[in-house]
């Protein structure tokens, strides 16, 4: 006779208790209903807790370019939706507003691009080493790199300029479902980037989209493969659809499987940097995922500098929500502060001691 379907109750219980839960497992909690979901919530912020204490640290986010070369179906700015905006800053104008946030009071600065062919094509991708160098150098703080998949030898030279993080999203951990969103983008040159992003000597992060006909089950297996991996920030966003792209009709989803894939990756991830984006409801929706464990607040913008987010281009930027002075009175509200620069350096100084444990 087979075992009956543990509870969600014991489950959260013995994923405090440091049980590492199985896939089939991970999966009951990813699907609880709307009534046992706060079960989930409150092991999240248990295992937060006891983690990060009441300390949140918080990104600053600079879409420096919004030029692409692929096609990914879910994407605003795929290369060929003349509806999105495009831009790319220069060099002093990136290093002015990462000094204006540096002076706001973010711990790290989020360097993204999209898989701009102008800085792609250029010869040892030169002009982002020197961004970064540049960014590093004048705001004094720990950088972040999302540049896309690129060759090893540039992930070294960005660890050199002084990049201590190399993000790069799978979306899906589901091959199936990875090829019908990122169209011609081989699976294993992402896995790939991101092992040697590591063995380069930065973190990692990975993450995943929710809400493009993913089930509980694959966000399960996500979840299993970024806790094997150990890498030290995961995510969850949900896909906002997206005008002039093949899943611009696609029914915009909720935020309750986002709010419980945040939960089950802080309890199977407990040591790892969870963000709760603003990229997707703005400042509207970060107490929720803030409540579902979440332990970094990340795509803060600044108004009045032209910038765009991801998932949603425009919301709560100019209006100056996505800032920190934004953000400070929805952490108090909930008990929480903002971790200071010095608390998230001695972070990224035990990160880097146990990533380089693993190369």
């Amino acid at each position: 006779m087979a075992d009956p379907t543990p509870s969600i109750a014991d489950l959260c219980a013995r994923a405090l208790d440091g049980a590492v839960l199985q896939e089939h497992e991970l999966e009951v909690l990813l699907a609880a209903g709307p009534d046992q979901a706060e079960t989930v919530f409150a092991a999240a912020r248990e295992a937060r807790g006891r983690v990060s204490g009441d300390r949140v640290f918080l990104y600053g986010f600079i879409y420096f370019s919004t030029y692409c070369r692929n096609a990914c179906a879910f994407c605003y700015y795929r290369a060929d939706n003349h509806e999105s905006p495009r831009y790319r800053k220069s060099m002093d104008e990136v290093v002015a507003i990462c000094d204006d946030l540096a002076a706001a009071g973010v711990v790290l600065l989020d360097l993204t691009m999209g898989e701009d062919p102008v800085i792609h094509n250029e010869p040892g991708f030169k002009g982002l080493l020197d961004l970064v160098s540049a960014v590093r150098d004048g705001s004094g703080l720990p950088v972040m790199v999302s540049p896309g998949v690129v060759p090893d030898a540039v992930l070294a030279g960005l660890a050199e300029r002084g990049a201590d993080w190399y993000a790069l999203y799978q979306e899906t951990h589901t091959r199936e479902l990875y090829d019908s969103l990122r169209v011609h983008q081989p699976f294993e040159e992402r896995v790939h980037a991101r092992q040697a992003a590591r063995a380069a000597g930065m973190l990692v992060e990975d993450g995943m989209l929710t809400g493009i006909g993913d089930t509980a089950a694959d966000r399960a297996r996500a979840v299993v493969s970024m806790r094997d991996a150990a890498w030290e920030q995961v995510r969850i966003m949900t896909f906002v659809p997206q005008a002039g792209t093949p899943l611009e009709d696609v029914m915009p989803a909720g935020d309750l499987d986002e709010l419980l894939t945040i939960a089950v990756l802080r309890l199977a991830c407990p040591q790892a940097l969870i963000p709760a984006s603003l990229d997707v409801d703005g400042i509207a929706g970060l107490e929720r995922r803030l409540d579902a464990g979440a332990n970094v607040v990340t795509s803060i913008v600044p108004p009045t500098r032209g910038l765009a987010g991801v998932s949603q281009s425009e919301l709560d930027i100019e209006e100056g929500y996505r800032t920190v002075e934004g953000v400070l009175p929805h952490l108090q509200r909930l008990g929480l502060r903002a971790g200071s620069v010095g608390e998230y350096r001695a972070w990224l100084t035990e990160a880097h001691e146990r990533a380089q444990v693993r190369v």
